[in-house]
């Protein structure tokens, strides 16, 4: 098992994974996921991280580093689709990965790292608590643009 940043190589094993975190996503044509995967591995703002195992991607989230006017100009760090294949849950590699995006926060110098999660999903809730994310600080709205 190795813990490390995604590349264009894992592109398939981490779309594969994707299909678990939400099953009702819709599907993209696979030329235009490497177009987008493009775009993210020229942004110097943008990680993917990953568990990889015998070279399947089995955990994973990604940061985007904000840059940021208020705060002593530190950015922020936003993780988002945090997931582990499910026949490797409870091993610790959402933990492993989510620390590989703090790491990234810090080395950017961000003030705060902002992790959201599906209101229904508690478990998902206590581990992020554990891990030392506040739930009760700050309230998330979102608008979906469909």
């Amino acid at each position: 098992m190795e813990f490390r940043r995604l590349t264009n190589s894992d592109l398939t094993s981490l779309l594969e994974l994707y299909m678990q975190l939400d099953e009702d996503d819709e599907k993209c044509p696979f030329e235009q996921s490497e177009s987008v995967w493009k775009e993210i591995e020229d942004s110097d703002n943008i990680r993917y991280f990953g568990a990889v195992d015998d070279g399947k991607v089995v955990s994973t989230c990604y940061a985007v580093y904000i840059p940021n006017l208020t705060r002593g100009n530190r950015g922020i760090c936003f993780i988002e689709n945090v997931v582990t294949d499910r026949q490797y849950r409870g091993r610790g590699l959402a933990s492993g990965v989510i620390d590989m995006a703090v790491a990234f926060a810090k080395e950017r110098n961000c003030y705060k790292v902002i992790l959201q999660s599906g209101i229904s999903r508690t478990d998902a809730h206590r581990f992020y608590e554990h891990k030392g994310f506040n739930g009760t600080s700050k309230r998330a709205f979102d608008m979906r643009l469909e």
